[in-house]
C-alpha cells in the first residue's frame, strides 16, 4: 500500500511536467523536420520531403530558385518598415488607454479586439475594397502591403504594450518626481526603461506576423510577391529545398533573440 501511494504521489508531482515536455515536443517536431529537410537532396523528386542524400548545397546556394531570394528580401524590408509604423503608434495609443481618462475609452479597449479576434479574410477584403475605391485606383504593390501589415499589427502591439503599462507601478515615477526629476527625466530614466520589454516584445510579434502574413497579403499585392506567396506558388510544382533553409535561418535568428534577452536579464539581475 505504501509503494501505491509512494507511486500515485509521483505520477501527480511529475504528470504537469510530463504533459509540458509532450506539448513543447509536439510543437517543435515540424520545425525538427524544416531543419532536417534544409539538407535534403531532393531535387530530382515531386515529393520533396522524402530525404534522399544529405547535401550542404542548399546552404551555398540558398537563392538557386529563381526569385525567392527577392520575395525574401521584399517581405523582411516590408516587415521591418511596418514594425516600426505599428510599434511607434501602437505604443503611443497604449499609453493613452491607460494613462489617460477620455470619453469612449472603455469602447475603445473593446474595439482594438476586434481585428485581433476577426479571420483574416475579412480585414483583407474590406482593406482591398479600400484602395481599390480609394485614392490608389486600384493600383495595389508594397504601398498597400505595407498599410495592410501595420493595420492588422496595431492590435496586437496595443495589447502587449497596454499589458505591461497595466502592471507597472507608478509609485516608482512618482519617487523619481519627488527627488526633483522632470517629466522627460522620469519617462526616459524610469518609464522607458520598465516598459521596453513589453515594446520589444510586440515589434517581434509584429515582424513575424507581417513575415509570415499570407492571406492579406495575397488580396492587396497585386503582382507583388512576398515570401509566403512565393511558397504558395511554387508548392503546385514542389518546394525547393532553399525554403525550408529561410525557415530555418528565421527560426535560429528568433531562437538566438530570446536566449540572448534572458541571458542579459539574468546577468542584469
Amino acid at each position: 500500500m505504501n509503494g501505491l501511494q509512494r507511486a500515485s504521489r509521483w505520477v501527480s508531482d511529475h504528470i504537469v511536467l510530463a504533459g509540458g515536455l509532450l506539448v513543447l515536443v509536439y510543437m517543435f517536431v515540424p520545425i525538427a523536420i524544416v531543419m532536417l529537410m534544409s539538407f535534403n537532396d531532393n531535387s530530382e523528386s515531386r515529393n520533396v520531403y522524402a530525404f534522399r542524400d544529405f547535401t550542404f548545397s542548399n546552404w551555398t546556394n540558398m537563392c538557386g530558385p529563381d526569385g525567392m531570394c527577392e520575395s525574401v528580401l521584399r517581405s523582411i524590408g516590408i516587415g521591418l518598415a511596418a514594425t516600426l509604423v505599428a510599434t511607434i503608434l501602437g505604443t503611443l495609443a497604449a499609453f493613452a488607454l491607460v494613462r489617460h481618462n477620455f470619453r469612449g475609452r472603455s469602447v475603445m479597449n473593446t474595439v482594438i479586439f476586434l481585428p485581433m479576434a476577426s479571420p483574416e479574410i475579412v480585414m483583407g477584403s474590406s482593406l482591398l475594397a479600400l484602395f481599390v475605391s480609394g485614392g490608389f485606383g486600384g493600383r495595389l504593390g508594397v504601398v498597400t502591403i505595407f498599410i495592410a501589415h501595420v493595420m492588422f499589427c496595431l492590435s496586437f502591439v496595443i495589447v502587449t504594450v497596454k499589458a505591461r503599462l497595466s502592471g507597472l507601478d507608478q509609485n516608482l515615477e512618482q519617487a523619481a518626481m519627488d527627488l526633483y526629476a522632470s517629466e522627460a527625466t522620469t519617462f526616459w530614466r524610469i518609464t522607458f526603461p520598465l516598459v521596453f520589454p513589453g515594446i520589444a516584445a510586440a515589434a517581434l510579434l509584429s515582424f513575424s506576423l507581417s513575415f509570415d502574413d499570407f492571406i492579406i497579403t495575397n488580396l492587396n499585392a497585386g503582382q507583388t510577391v512576398t515570401f509566403p506567396m512565393y511558397v504558395w506558388g511554387v508548392a503546385q510544382r514542389g518546394v525547393p529545398m532553399q525554403v525550408n533553409v529561410i525557415g530555418t535561418i528565421m527560426f535560429l535568428i528568433s531562437l538566438a533573440l530570446v536566449l540572448g534577452n534572458m541571458f542579459a536579464t539574468r546577468k542584469k539581475a
